[in-house]
């Protein structure tokens, strides 16, 4: 049997394209960075996916490979509203048959409700402006159409109580962000599990993780800090990531208990018991 390959992005389709058109131009990527009036380390960048040209940047690699404007044309489907850290991982969860995602501190992008996501901007932007949150949100909250439709992921979510019990936007806004999630878990939209703080130490303390499964791609890891992230193929650190989810997973509340904590801490929220 072939091993499986991981699963691409457009990213790395542009960049695997502009490979094989420079190498068919005869080009290096020091003569192809020369003419693009850029190093060859960032041409580099472009054709693993890693990085995208701009716009310019795209109209010079045309001119120097005579594509008639065929990369630039591209880059316009490729350019992200998301941070370069996590523009690939966005992506990917469009592909994925399923998801098992667990949440230290903050509720998972794709399940927040407007007022939690702009709560959260609200908090790590010291100088924003309405159009700027109001952006924010849209593109945060465009993540749920994942969750809709046929096509929609199978969505494993664990959460450790610190979740459930910092208060983001208010008590309202918290509340109402608990029982969007509780009933989701209760319509079989997602499989809810708690790690409860008298677990003490577990598996997955030290960050937030995705998983994602693939219908006929190898699986992916993607763990995340501030203002940076880490998608991982490897398939040993792939296979270390599902062990660790596998083991907190295993000190957590069952799915019934879980959506009877979540609905048990909404009401606290909403009644200012917190």
């Amino acid at each position: 049997m072939s091993k499986r390959q991981k699963p691409r992005t457009q990213r790395e389709k542009y960049g695997e394209e502009l490979r094989l058109r420079r190498t068919a131009a005869g080009l290096t990527q020091e003569e192809l960075g020369e003419r693009v009036v850029c190093s060859p380390t960032l041409i580099s960048h472009f054709e693993a996916g890693r990085r995208l040209p701009k716009s310019d940047d795209a109209r010079r690699v045309d001119l120097a490979l005579k594509t008639d404007g065929f990369f630039e044309r591209w880059l316009e489907d490729l350019e992200s509203k998301y941070t370069d850290h996590f523009a690939a991982v966005a992506e990917l969860e469009q592909q994925a048959t399923v998801i098992n995602q667990f949440a230290l501190s903050l509720v998972p992008g794709v399940l927040q409700t407007d007022d939690y996501a702009r709560a959260l901007f609200c908090a790590y932007r010291p100088n924003y402006t309405p159009e700027e949150l109001d952006e924010f949100v849209v593109i945060r909250t465009k993540r749920r159409r994942i969750l809709d439709g046929p096509s929609q992921p199978v969505l494993w979510t664990l959460l450790d109580e610190a979740v459930l019990r910092r208060r983001v936007g208010g008590p309202q806004a918290m509340a109402d962000q608990l029982q969007k999630i509780a009933d989701m878990a209760e319509a079989g939209r997602l499989r809810l599990h708690v790690l409860p703080y008298g677990v003490g130490a577990h598996a997955l303390m030290q960050s937030l993780l995705t998983l994602m499964i693939f219908e006929d791609s190898a699986p992916v890891a993607y763990v995340e800090g501030f203002l940076t992230g880490n998608l991982m193929d490897d398939p040993a650190l792939v296979s270390a990531c599902q062990t660790a989810y596998a083991l907190a997973l295993s000190d957590a509340l069952s799915h019934q208990e879980s959506l009877a904590v979540v609905r048990a801490v909404a009401e606290e929220h909403a009644h200012g018991r917190q």
